[in-house]
């Protein structure tokens, strides 16, 4: 099956990389846009795409899987190679299990970034589900044309991996941007949210905010782990900010020491060079950099570690998998808990300094928010609440995406 022909269900951000159909009301538009793609011929519906393709990719939202491989696989050619890109695998295994036939093999698949960056030495998961060795091997070949890292996992070691380096942080960048949309806030139009640190919070909250919602939410709601790091995120947020309204500083030092000795320590980091020092945070600011830096206590970050270590996680086992934003979130944590001058100050601002505190409190509102939200598993609420705050953000998204493009190609040349 050399010359095979793939066929891809759903031409979204994620899908145009060649039979290929989206939902019907994209035909014409799909056609006229691929007419001189002499390699590339549109489909009605995914009826078409299954029935003439070899290897067959849904790229579809994880909340849709069931339903479109409901509609199309019974069609799907005999013998083929069916995957799919969700970011979650349990439902999208589930769906090919219940609607393909017998003799069709399963070979999934998940690229570990979005879809502005660079696929080259970024890793791409393979699962080898239910396939015989010629049809992977088929499959690796075909998808090494972008130049990505391959890594071969089960559904059940991606899913749980993903959780870990994903689901946490993309609440903690959720969380962040509703605080300030509640605070009216465009935070590095203030002297507190530039340089260093901060800008990392600000460039990839604003680059989260500026994909489609789907693609978080998914990962979040239909992870049966993700919930539960969500939760445990939220759990540490409310934990460590009740210590500081309190004053309790000792107990504060205690418990943020004892995480990060846990995470950052004992996991042999001591003597390692940092992920990002101060010539890469420095570098990429929405805001004019100001000549003194204003103390935060960087709850998010203090909340992070406290999450991983009450979790058992330790962040760098997972960095073949890692996604960019995970380096750039681990970078920055570590760059806070290795310097032990600048997390004393952290933790001395948490307990005498106000100037963050309505910050830390719509915070963890929003951490709490965003929690129970993935915790009823309301799409449609993801949804609006995701939305609400991307509209107040939308006129920064091109710098911000540009800035974080930079900062992403500086981070991977030196991880």
């Amino acid at each position: 099956m050399e010359e095979a022909v793939i066929g891809i269900i759903g031409m979204g951000l994620m899908g145009k990389m060649v039979h290929a159909c989206d939902t019907r009301d994209k035909f014409k538009a799909l056609e006229e846009e691929f007419s001189d793609s002499e390699n590339v011929v549109i489909f009605e519906d995914g009826y078409g795409v299954s029935r003439s393709s070899d290897y067959i990719i849904y790229s579809v939202e994880a909340e849709t899987i069931d339903k479109v491989v409901a509609e199309y696989g019974r069609a799907t050619k005999k013998h083929a190679i069916v995957g799919g890109q969700t970011s979650c695998k349990a439902p999208e295994i589930a769906a090919f299990e219940r609607h393909l036939p017998p003799d069709v093999e399963i070979i999934s698949c998940h690229s570990l970034h979005g879809p502005n960056v660079d696929p080259k030495e970024q890793p791409l998961v393979l699962i080898k589900h239910r396939a015989s060795q010629q049809s992977f091997d088929l499959v690796s070949r075909i998808l090494s044309c972008f130049g990505s890292k391959h890594v071969h996992l089960s559904a059940e070691a991606h899913d749980r991996i993903t959780a870990d380096t994903q689901a946490v942080t993309h609440a903690a960048f959720l969380s962040m941007g509703t605080a300030w949309r509640s605070n009216n806030q465009f935070p590095w139009e203030t002297t507190r949210y530039v340089g260093g640190i901060e800008n990392v919070k600000c460039n990839i909250t604003l680059r989260i905010y500026s994909n489609k919602w789907h693609v978080y939410a998914g990962l979040a709601i239909l992870n049966p782990s993700a919930k539960q790091q969500i939760r445990q995120y939220a759990e540490s947020v409310t934990d460590l900010f009740k210590l500081m309204l309190g004053g309790h500083k000792a107990e504060l030092e205690k418990r943020v020491k004892t995480a990060g000795e846990a995470v950052f320590t004992a996991a042999g980091r001591a003597g390692e060079p940092l992920l990002l020092g101060d010539d890469v945070l420095d570098r990429f600011s929405l805001g004019m950099v100001p000549k003194e830096r204003t103390p935060n206590n960087h709850l998010s970050l203090l909340a992070m570690v406290d999450c991983w270590w009450k979790l058992g996680i330790v962040p760098y086992d997972h960095m073949i998998c890692s996604t960019p934003l995970f380096r750039l979130w681990l970078g920055v944590t570590e760059y806070l808990f290795r310097k032990p001058t600048l997390l004393d100050e952290v933790i001395n601002t948490a307990i005498e300094d106000n100037t963050f505190r309505s910050d830390d409190l719509e915070f963890t509102f929003a951490a709490r928010g965003w929690s129970d939200c993935v915790t009823f598993g309301d799409f449609s609420v993801y949804r609006d609440r995701f939305e609400q705050i991307q509209s107040y953000f939308a006129p920064r998204f091109p710098e911000a995406t540009r800035i974080g493009n930079e900062m992403i190609k500086v981070l991977l040349e030196k991880t």
